[in-house]
């Protein structure tokens, strides 16, 4: 059964229309089959987090009304506003799968950003926006943890 992690990464991948990359023996890490992999995902996914924007602009316009009872309007008010909230969160999100997207057109995709070793397809598949390995992700956990305790 797969992790959640795992769930994520194929629904990812499904929604590119996409498998799992299955590197051949031979294959350079990062060579042009699996910049394009990635570009496709990365599309893909932006793609649909565009169509909720467009989606929750239609419907706020749609279901937008001014209700005589302040129970119906203040339920309005916080359901637009958690909309909102998500709405902000997904355009962060577009504006780090941009700038992914920027990384694999300047060949720069891939690879820690701290250690320069291999991110990993398995770890770019489940978050195609990483930039850290797991182990310098880790260690930057760890750290921002001790800050904060």
């Amino acid at each position: 059964m797969p992790t959640g992690k795992e769930t994520k990464s194929l629904g990812l991948l499904a929604l590119a229309g996409l498998q799992p990359y299955e590197a051949k023996a031979d294959e350079e890490y990062m060579g042009e089959p699996q910049m394009e992999h990635f570009r496709l995902l990365l599309k893909a996914w932006r793609n649909q987090l565009r169509e909720e924007v467009d989606r929750t602009v239609t419907h706020m316009k749609d279901e937008a009304a001014n209700f005589p009872d302040p129970v119906d309007r203040a339920a309005q008010e916080e359901e637009f506003s958690l909309e909102l909230r998500t709405r902000d969160r997904e355009r962060k999100l577009i504006k780090k799968i941009e700038k992914t997207l920027k990384r694999i057109e300047e060949d720069d995709f891939g690879f820690c950003d701290q250690c320069g070793i291999e991110i990993g397809i398995r770890r770019l598949e489940a978050r195609p926006t990483a930039d850290l390995c797991i182990d310098c992700k880790t260690m930057a956990e760890i750290k921002e943890k001790q800050l904060q305790g």
